[in-house]
């Protein structure tokens, strides 16, 4: 993934309504939700999920489909992918990571007390 990819995607998810619903399509999956279901989910009026979900599609971070007269927004778990591994990708000096809080790089010693 490009620099520049990154910080479109970045910049799409740093704002509170665009992350949400960002989150509420990585909850539903492959199979996504209609406008009016995300609307509803997470109380934002039409007008305004419409310019998020531009952005957000913009940004390519979601895809949409027509389903017979609605159009369907799913998460494009290959970009999220994508955008996670390029943040990732020079973390701990190329060792492997712990998974559980708080994220240690396996090289790190532990400090005798």
């Amino acid at each position: 993934m490009e620099s520049k990819s990154v910080v479109i995607a970045l910049a799409a998810l740093a704002q509170e309504s665009r992350l949400a619903v960002f989150r509420l399509l990585i909850q539903a999956g492959p199979e996504g939700f209609s406008a009016g279901r995300i609307a509803e989910a997470l109380g934002i009026a039409p007008s305004s999920l419409s310019f998020h979900l531009k952005e957000l599609v913009h940004a390519g971070l979601v895809r949409s489909r027509q389903e017979s007269r609605y159009v369907i927004y799913s998460a494009n778990f290959e970009v999220m992918n994508e955008l996670i591994g390029f943040l990732t990708e020079n973390c701990c000096r190329g060792a492997p990571c712990t998974t559980s809080p708080p994220i240690r790089c396996a090289t790190d010693q532990e400090t005798p007390e």
